[in-house]
């Protein structure tokens, strides 16, 4: 069955971007996952468009992954299709507008930004995610969010059809949008930004980012911040009261660093790693009585099935 749909995905894509049972370790930020039955890069917005109808059409689980920054996979990997746009990478600017394809990472459109003395994107200079999912997701660090810098998004519905969404049909929140309700696929993005002193922004993102490598476990594989801040509380903290730092199940470990991450110490396992977040959910509830719910996605199987 999988050589059939790659078979048949190489009409609509370069067949050097299908693979089959392909490791989805090397394309997430905490070095986990299993294999993909098949996996497929597509290197425009149509062939994207094309791989999604063809698993509709043939009723395949569809599953898009962008730079797994966000996530852990688990170790029996995701079945039917993971389809990945690390290759729709492309940012334009004109004027105060950014133009970036999902696939970008949100740093460099950050970066490409202030390098035109854009003001409104620096609160993102140390988010390690891609446009795809810090849209999918209103990513925000330091007091800014997407949705303040939005101006709207390109999609793919289920049914492969690429619509436009404005602002306010994005349904943007904290840590949510329609597009994650939905389970929409992101193709690119509009940001609207001011002109700004170059000098400041130049400055707003040299101590952010030394702010990020100063306090945050970037030396480890991690999926970034793992809980959502609860009302009127730090995940962190609550992590730290704990005296969870420096403890966790196999190779993955709370980070001594930053509570709020777990890191991929010594080749753990994507068991080992929702093991811990279960830990440290279940000590947080017992000593604080609160509940601490995910930022980052846990998704796929746990075991491979048998070929």
């Amino acid at each position: 069955m999988k050589l059939q749909w790659v078979q048949d995905l190489a009409t609509v894509v370069n067949p050097q971007n299908l693979k089959v049972d392909e490791p989805l370790n090397r394309y997430t930020m905490t070095k986990l996952g299993g294999p993909a039955d098949v996996f497929v890069m597509a290197e425009t917005e149509q062939q994207a468009a094309d791989v999604v109808k063809y698993a509709r059409k043939n009723d395949i689980p569809l599953f898009l992954l962008g730079n797994g920054s966000n996530m852990v996979i688990r170790d029996g990997g995701i079945r039917g299709i993971v389809l990945n746009l690390s290759k729709l990478d492309q940012i334009h600017i004109e004027g105060t507008t950014v133009y970036a394809q999902s696939g970008a990472l949100i740093i460099d459109v950050s970066k490409a930004a202030a390098a035109e003395s854009l003001t409104g994107l620096e609160f993102s200079c140390g988010i390690p995610g891609s446009v795809g999912g810090a849209m999918a997701m209103n990513a925000g660090a330091y007091g800014g969010e997407i949705k303040d810098v939005i101006e709207s998004c390109k999609i793919l519905t289920h049914e492969g059809d690429i619509v436009v969404l404005s602002k306010e049909e994005l349904q943007l929140g904290y840590r949510k949008s329609i597009i994650q309700d939905k389970g929409l696929y992101v193709l690119s993005s509009v940001f609207k930004l001011e002109v700004g002193n170059q000098q400041e922004i130049d400055a707003t993102i040299a101590d952010l980012t030394e702010k990020r490598t100063s306090r945050q476990p970037l030396e480890y594989p991690s999926a970034g911040s793992v809980f959502k801040r609860p009302p009127g509380l730090f995940a962190g903290k609550l992590i730290q009261d704990s005296g969870l730092q420096g403890k966790g199940v196999g190779g993955a470990e709370v980070s001594t660093k930053h509570a709020g991450f777990i890191i991929n110490k010594n080749n753990a396992t994507a068991t080992d790693y929702v093991e811990t977040i279960r830990m440290v959910q279940r000590v947080v509830k017992e000593k604080f009585d609160v509940e601490l719910e995910t930022e980052v996605r846990i998704v796929g199987e746990d075991v491979v099935p048998a070929k």
